[in-house]
């Protein structure tokens, strides 16, 4: 429907009181916003584990490691906090995949279907861990956190292509998820446990959840050097 002939018919029916007038309010003065008073999610409590126990927390750990390795640009991920942002997000409605169907039947669809899972993400993550754990004391005879980097490496490269089975998913699919979560928590606000000090941010010079930029929207061409913003005060 072309735009004109929608708000053709919207003002018929508006006429024959089938669709009741909108009250338009007119804000005039200052903006009617005061720094504090915004309506944000509550931030994540330091310490403790939600969701995964000590030793998938620290499995997961080097695993998100090898990912996002320390190196001279920035800490790694396990130090930027994204177990903490998983961990939390599988607690959550994500965990649980609160906003997927999941009455079935599910069955393996097309790459622009995306993926159809049986499990929950926070299911996949409990028996992935455990499969990739199993496949490593098999094939290397120590649980992946006792692998040095190159075999740990070795193992994910595995992960990647196929080659280490993982119990209710495919491997790749696995690897994408945590790789996904992973990059999501070193990139993601700090209120959500993850990026911590906003390495991520200073790292790739995002601004953050700055209010607006008319300070230096007149600096064409000119380096700038923006502290980032978090929506929580202690992010630091």
């Amino acid at each position: 429907m072309q735009r004109r002939s929608f708000l053709s018919s919207v003002a018929a029916l508006t006429a024959f009181g089938l669709v009741s007038p909108l009250k338009a309010e007119t804000v005039s003065g200052e903006l009617p916003w005061a720094p504090g008073t915004n309506d944000v999610p509550n931030p994540v409590k330091k310490g403790g584990l939600a969701f995964f126990t000590p030793s998938e927390a620290q499995t997961l750990g080097a695993l998100a490691e090898r990912l996002i390795p320390t190196d001279e640009l920035s800490i790694g991920a396990r130090d930027a906090g994204c177990v903490t942002f998983i961990d939390r997000q599988l607690a959550g409605d994500f965990g649980k995949a609160a906003t997927q169907y999941r009455v079935g039947p599910i069955v393996p669809g097309t790459p622009a279907q995306g993926p159809q899972e049986v499990q929950t993400p926070a299911e996949r993550y409990r028996s992935g861990l455990a499969s990739l754990d199993k496949h490593c004391q098999r094939a290397l005879g120590k649980p992946f956190v006792e692998l040095d980097d190159a075999q740990q490496d070795a193992v994910i490269t595995d992960l990647e292509a196929g080659k280490v089975a993982i119990s209710g998913s495919t491997p790749q699919a696995f690897f994408a998820l945590v790789l996904l979560n992973v990059r999501e928590g070193f990139l993601a606000d700090p209120m959500y446990g993850g990026n911590k000090g906003m390495v991520g941010w200073k790292m790739i010079g995002f601004p953050g959840a700055r209010y607006d930029f008319r300070d230096v929207i007149d600096k064409r061409g000119q380096k700038l050097t923006i502290i980032p913003t978090s929506m929580i005060d202690n992010s630091l």
